[in-house]
């Protein structure tokens, strides 16, 4: 998927919609950590195109054992009790 890098910055529910997520998986994914880049503008959670996209090529995989157990241990990563 390419994404326009035209745009200077994308509120969540945009950025969600490019990764293919939903908004509180995006929310999940940054209070742990392993979600995309973001900035913090006033209240406000943005996120750069080029970094949405260089964390979706961090995340490709060939294995689909391998991508599940990732995704998992990044949602729950933060929040083991």
């Amino acid at each position: 998927m390419k994404i326009d890098k035209t745009s200077t910055v994308l509120p969540s529910r945009d950025a969600a919609r490019m990764v293919g997520l939903s908004e509180s998986t995006l929310a999940k994914l940054r209070l742990n950590g392993n979600g995309p880049v973001y900035c913090k503008l006033g209240r406000r959670v943005v996120y750069r195109p080029a970094d949405l996209e260089q964390w979706l090529e961090s995340r490709t995989t060939r294995d689909t054992t391998d991508a599940d157990a990732r995704f998992l241990q990044a949602l729950t990563a933060a929040h083991t009790r």
